[in-house]
């Protein structure tokens, strides 16, 4: 169920500000990463916001990828580039601190924990299906361009997809099976 790409415009032109299209990424630059992540989440059928906050998730750095494009003291920049949604959705890629948080995030009442606050909370059901799909177009972008990423961590990446199942959309479950056991 595609859906046509939220306009990236203001975010392109900002990530190629901060210099996301010289940033070595699997697959070439993080530009192009991103810019196929957000391909991704369209062709699953992602709201704009969604699809606008998988373009620009590294903004922050990740807790997979520490080099961040923007300060948080500019979170505001990349408000203004893609919009409150999705620059919140930005955020808590960003913040997730993934060894903590990914044992319980399928759960509705599980802790979020924010790597950069060091707090915990409990994200609604949106951000939280919002999360798990983008993480899920993040990953198979990396596991469809390098095998030896798929080998060392596809196995990993399956049962955890496995395990947040509920909160992935049919599209992107089916990519996860047939990229990640396939």
């Amino acid at each position: 169920m595609s859906v046509p790409l939220a306009h990236p415009g203001p975010a392109v032109a900002l990530l190629s500000e901060l210099g996301a299209a010289d940033i070595a990424h699997p697959g070439g630059t993080l530009l192009a990463h991103l810019t196929r992540v957000q391909r991704q989440l369209a062709e699953w059928g992602a709201r704009p916001a969604l699809q606008l906050a998988g373009l620009c998730h590294a903004f922050y750095g990740t807790d997979g990828f520490p080099d961040a494009l923007l300060p948080l003291d500019r979170r505001d920049e990349l408000a203004a580039a893609v919009g409150a949604e999705a620059e919140s959705l930005v955020y808590l890629y960003a913040s997730c601190d993934r060894a903590a948080t990914y044992p319980a995030l399928a759960d509705a009442d599980g802790p979020f924990h924010d790597r950069f606050t060091g707090l915990s909370h409990t994200p609604e059901p949106q951000p939280r299906r919002d999360f798990a799909e983008l993480s899920a177009a993040n990953e198979l972008d990396l596991a469809r361009l390098d095998p030896a990423f798929r080998d060392r961590w596809g196995p990993e990446l399956l049962g955890f997809f496995t395990r947040v199942r509920p909160l992935l959309s049919e599209p992107a479950w089916a990519d996860c099976q047939e990229v990640l056991a396939g």
